[in-house]
């Protein structure tokens, strides 16, 4: 009855899917995929599938080292990695080039996701975090793939939400042979919505086992810096915080007038949006992009300015040149990004108070005193010119956020184990079939 209801809403809300699909121009690239046609899965030999599921770019971040050490561990497979954004496409492209093949996640349609699933047959199913879709696990399910859940969590909102439907969540749960949690309470919280607990064990967050990007990307002169400029790196932010961070560095210029401030907008398509917002408050503001262009403009170096980060792939690196860096996505209720990649720098973390995405993290970092927790952008004011005049304090600060990601990590160890038993308990063992995709070293 359950998955009556579910796919007649589904059905009923289809027209509005398929629009809103169509209308955003990011999203028409893999729509053929993503109802089900253009697939032609099996065209590229019948080595067995293991199909990894990471809905945008955060999530394909954190499962490329999982993905490289599967290649590794079992070089005869085919490894497939689908999403559902262009960012994540582009991530996967970027990051796991002969590794892995890209594909755009099917909806949850049962027409689509059986076709989807028959064209791939898959004989491992890995999906990042909450992407809990009913009919293409269940599907999975009947067909007697191995389901595993990575990196899995279960923010305050999403638990209350699927408690209202805890019998529906009790099925869908059935279907998953591993879960593999970050913490102790999302293990608690997928075991009260109906996960069996012989399934759920806590392996901790792959995200602290992120290498450094590679430390010859983007340099300090790419982005306009002079040597003497301190750095505010703010990145994945949201219109509401932008305008915060704004009044707070027109503040913080008054004192330090060779602080340059970068903002990295969540969603890049917005960059002409807040370079409006940000000359509209009478600040110089350059995109990234332009400063890589012969002849573009020249930047108005030692004045106020604000970089505005137009391209995909360089704020994990960007951290680094930051004297200190604000996450966004915190000081609005979206649940807070990965607090992680400046800490890996070593760098101060602040953050706003809504941080339901990250809340491990944050607490970390809080309780190491790698962290800083704002409730507006007058508290992120008042709270870094108090660190920028004390250099010594900020710097033991970046070192403190630095040891919160190197003694947390052995993520992703444990999960290689853990999803090595099923696999292999599964019949799925590790000897190599045929000669993989590409050489790992490649």
């Amino acid at each position: 009855m359950w998955y009556l209801l579910y796919n007649v809403g589904l059905i009923l809300a289809s027209p509005v899917i398929f629009l809103v699909l169509w209308a955003k121009k990011r999203c028409r690239r893999g729509f053929a995929q993503r109802v089900g046609l253009r697939l032609g899965g099996r065209a590229h030999g019948d080595r067995p599938v293991l199909w990894v599921h990471a809905v945008s770019l955060g999530e394909v971040v954190a499962v490329t080292p999982l993905v490289r050490a599967l290649v590794t561990k079992r070089p005869g497979y085919r490894i497939i990695v689908s999403t559902v954004t262009e960012t994540g496409r582009e991530a996967v492209e970027q990051r796991l080039a002969g590794f892995a093949e890209h594909r755009y996640a099917p909806l949850d349609f049962p027409w689509v996701v059986e076709r989807v699933v028959r064209d791939l047959n898959p004989a491992a199913f890995l999906f990042v975090e909450t992407e809990l879709w009913p009919n293409l696990l269940r599907v999975l399910g009947r067909r007697g793939v191995v389901v595993v859940l990575v990196n899995g969590r279960l923010s305050s909102r999403s638990f209350r939400g699927y408690r209202i439907i805890r019998p529906f969540m009790s099925q869908v749960l059935r279907t998953v042979t591993l879960c593999l949690t970050q913490t102790q309470r999302d293990a608690e919280r997928f075991m009260a919505l109906g996960a069996s607990p012989a399934c759920v064990h806590v392996t901790g967050n792959i995200k602290f086992d992120q290498p450094l990007p590679d430390l010859s990307g983007t340099p300090r002169g790419a982005i306009g810096l002079e040597d003497n400029e301190d750095l505010i790196v703010a990145g994945s932010t949201h219109p509401g915080e932008e305008e915060e961070l704004l009044s707070c560095y027109e503040v913080l210029r008054r004192e330090w007038p060779s602080l340059v401030l970068l903002l990295a907008p969540r969603h890049i398509e917005r960059a002409g949006d807040l370079e409006a917002v940000v000359r509209a408050r009478g600040l110089p503001a350059i995109r990234r992009s332009q400063l890589e262009t012969a002849g573009g403009p020249a930047l108005p170096k030692g004045t106020a300015r604000v970089v505005i980060l137009d391209t995909r792939g360089e704020l994990a690196g960007i951290y680094r040149h930051g004297t200190l860096s604000f996450v966004g996505g915190t000081l609005v209720p979206v649940g807070g990004h990965n607090l992680l990649e400046p800490a890996l720098w070593g760098k101060p973390v602040f953050f706003g108070p809504y941080t339901d995405h990250c809340a491990e993290s944050a607490d970390l970092l809080l309780r190491a005193g790698g962290g800083v927790r704002v409730r507006n952008g007058t508290e992120f004011a008042a709270e870094v010119a108090a660190r920028l005049r004390d250099r010594p304090a900020l710097h033991r600060m970046g070192q403190a956020a630095r040891a919160v990601v190197h003694e947390n990590q052995g993520a992703l160890g444990r999960s290689l184990d853990q999803i090595g038993k099923v696999l292999d308990s599964h019949g799925l063992r590790p000897e190599p079939l045929v000669s993989p995709m590409r050489d790992a070293d490649s």
